[in-house]
């Protein structure tokens, strides 16, 4: 009987210690996503637009597929997907767990390995490269306007968050593809449940000097900044 009551105190702090981080991690979450952090900052010359793009759930940089700056269609080519449709000129970019990516194309495919695996760090990670055509703002797309030098500090961002291989050049992931405009390289990094899909993105707009969250895992966390 003594056994079964240290056991049940056991198990009982356990579950109040869970319910008590989940706790504090919602209530840090709330406080950093709306901290905002380079809202002031000046620069001329803004004219090229990238967007944020999101799901309800994940966010993408939707960035040009070519100008003057960088031509992407040079390591990622339109030809790589099913559509094979080379009037889209928008790419966005989307970095996460390759586990969600690749094995859970709906919540119905979630297994609890894979939701493991991203929470705790364990799996690696991939970029999902989207072309589009054009794209209207609403309230789950938002246009910005940055400078060239914003732009190519956002380049280095991404190009810095891909795996490369032996010769220097990105990998795409297979087949793998959630439509017709779609395809997935292998990135650097390891989603867990301080660094999301979000984190990611948030990041991306902090490295360009944009407004973003001081620190969020959700699409919230970020468009709340562009309301």
């Amino acid at each position: 009987m003594k056994k079964l009551k240290n056991t049940f105190k056991v198990l009982l702090k356990s579950v109040l210690g869970i319910i008590a981080f989940l706790l504090v991690y919602a209530l840090v979450i709330v406080i950093m996503s709306v901290i905002t952090v380079n809202d002031n900052v000046v620069e001329n010359n803004k004219n090229i637009p990238i967007y944020i793009l999101s799901n309800g759930v994940h966010t993408d940089i939707v960035v040009p597929l070519k100008n003057e700056i960088k031509d992407w269609s040079q390591d990622i080519s339109y030809l790589n997907t099913k559509a094979k449709d080379s009037t889209r000129q928008n790419l966005a970019f989307g970095w996460g767990d390759r586990g969600f990516y690749l094995d859970t194309p709906t919540w119905a495919d979630l297994k609890v390995s894979t939701a493991l695996n991203a929470i705790t760090g364990l799996s690696s990670s991939a970029m999902h490269i989207t072309f589009y055509g054009h794209l209207k703002e609403d309230e789950f797309c938002k246009q910005i306007l940055i400078s060239k030098t914003q732009y190519e500090s956002l380049i280095a961002y991404f190009e810095s968050s891909f795996q490369l291989n032996e010769l220097g050049k990105i990998q795409q992931i297979g087949t793998h593809s959630y439509g017709k405009h779609d395809i997935f390289y292998e990135a650097k990094g390891s989603y867990n449940l301080f660094y999301t899909c979000n984190t990611w993105a948030n990041q991306a707009l902090k490295s360009a000097k944009q407004k973003s969250a001081l620190w969020t895992v959700f699409d919230k966390g970020i468009f709340w900044h562009y309301e």
